[in-house]
């Protein structure tokens, strides 16, 4: 595993980062990281744990990337969730602009998929890049906190692109281990990108 030292992201330092493992999309359903399996480690060895998602392209126009967490090893994705999300946005010819909480796309304990990249077109020059920081999972005394941003190539309903800056943060409500998260897009599957899970020392 990879070491790099001195990593900062949005202005702070955060110490290293090891890198434990990177999946590639190729037309895939979903990605999956669970603990233990195919050199994985999301456990105690690490209090804080980073997922790093690069040029993420939907084979379906619109569709969301979106992540859900485990605490039985992958065989369910449905932990209950307390979410909010905001965004902002530019659109590409400068006509339309915006700072928004979007209501829609958050969760009230809910156990679905959360969204962390709104609506990323699926023209061959758009795609999503961002970060999924998720806290202590294994506690067994609080909940898990995470946070997650993205710069996505959002593709609104009139056809027009958008540069989008999105805002996603909350927490997994339970105790018990998270052991493994999934990632997928909200329709159709991840047609290219990575994601690479780091443990932050």
């Amino acid at each position: 595993m990879a070491n790099y030292n001195a990593v900062k992201y949005d202005g702070f330092s955060k110490g290293s980062l090891t890198l434990i493992k990177t999946l590639t999309a190729s037309s895939s359903g979903t990605l999956s990281f669970v603990d233990g399996t195919s050199s994985v480690v999301l456990d105690s060895t690490y209090k804080e744990y980073m997922f790093i998602f690069n040029n993420i392209h939907p084979g379906t126009n619109q569709a969301e990337f979106s992540f859900n967490g485990s605490i039985d090893a992958g065989s369910n994705y449905n932990v209950a969730k307390t979410t909010t999300v905001f965004t902002g946005e530019h659109r590409e010819d400068g006509s339309g602009q915006g700072l928004s909480y979007y209501d829609g796309m958050d969760l009230a304990n809910g156990t679905g998929f959360q969204s962390i990249a709104r609506e990323t077109g699926d023209d061959n020059d758009l795609a999503a890049s961002g970060y999924l920081h998720l806290f202590n999972p294994s506690s067994a005394t609080f909940v898990k906190h995470f946070i997650a941003r993205s710069s996505t190539t959002y593709s609104g309903s009139s056809g027009a692109d958008y540069a989008q800056d999105m805002y996603t943060a909350g927490y997994l409500n339970t105790t018990s281990d998270i052991d493994a998260v999934q990632f997928k897009m909200s329709s159709g599957n991840i047609d290219a990108g990575t994601v690479q899970l780091f443990g932050v020392a």
